[in-house]
């Protein structure tokens, strides 16, 4: 199986082709333009560079967020162009667990945590070993406190990893001794980890239509809270 993957759901944008076990090309751009700049770019120059056709491909992958709300719809609607147009199915990869499959074939507990700024992150729980990368909890909005609670709780060494990891590190470590901060090279979010847990989510799970595909972003975007805040409504 071949898998064109996208990530757009924090500052880098990367995009990479994946068959089974093998990363074919992969591209990776942090250079502060738009994902609406780069990505489209980056995916045509990277098949041509790679000679990689899209008849040759079996489905289109990408990060379905949390993250940015911006980024996540860039890479969606990318993701949902390229499948219509070259009428292949897609595969909605969570962004937390595609952090969680940088560690593939890693013995680590691992917690993929975002910065959702506010002391809020999003965050889910891993566990990597030599048969795969498996979820201990799903992904939620939670707070740096509620974060803590759950953290003090497991035994042995948690992986921090993501964008909020640092954050996270530095804010929790003295209250969880049990906290270690992932190296730069398995901290962020990479297209090439997105193809991994797509091409394992295949094996018990259907492709989606593009017109199925959707995101998910865990909590409404701050301009929504606002204004529910000022008509009186519940938080979600």
């Amino acid at each position: 199986m071949k898998i064109l993957a996208l990530e757009t759901s924090a500052k880098a944008a990367s995009a990479a082709v994946v068959e089974e076990e093998e990363i074919l090309a992969e591209s990776v751009l942090n250079v502060g333009l738009t994902h609406s700049e780069t990505l489209m770019p980056m995916v045509d120059f990277l098949l041509k560079t790679a000679k990689i056709s899209a008849e040759s491909l079996d489905a289109i992958a990408v990060s379905r967020g949390p993250g940015s709300f911006t980024g996540i719809r860039i890479g969606i609607g990318a993701a949902k162009g390229l499948a219509q147009g070259w009428r292949l199915p897609c595969v909605g990869v969570s962004t937390l667990e595609g952090l969680a499959w940088n560690f593939q074939g890693l013995d680590a507990t691992i917690c993929a945590v975002m910065d959702a700024r506010c002391r809020q992150v999003y965050t889910a729980l891993f566990r990597s070993d030599s048969e795969g990368v498996r979820r201990l909890r799903k992904d939620e909005a939670i707070s740096l406190d509620e974060l803590e609670k759950i953290l003090s709780h497991l035994e042995g060494k948690v992986m921090l990893t993501g964008d909020g990891a640092q954050l996270c590190f530095r804010e929790l470590s003295g209250k969880c001794g049990n906290l270690c901060l992932a190296p730069p090279l398995l901290r962020f979010q990479r297209a090439s980890s997105v193809a991994f847990a797509a091409i394992e989510q295949l094996k018990t799970e259907s492709p989606l239509s593009p017109a199925e595909l959707m995101p998910e972003y865990l909590r409404l975007p701050q301009a929504e809270r606002e204004l529910n805040k000022k008509l009186g409504k519940k938080p979600e």
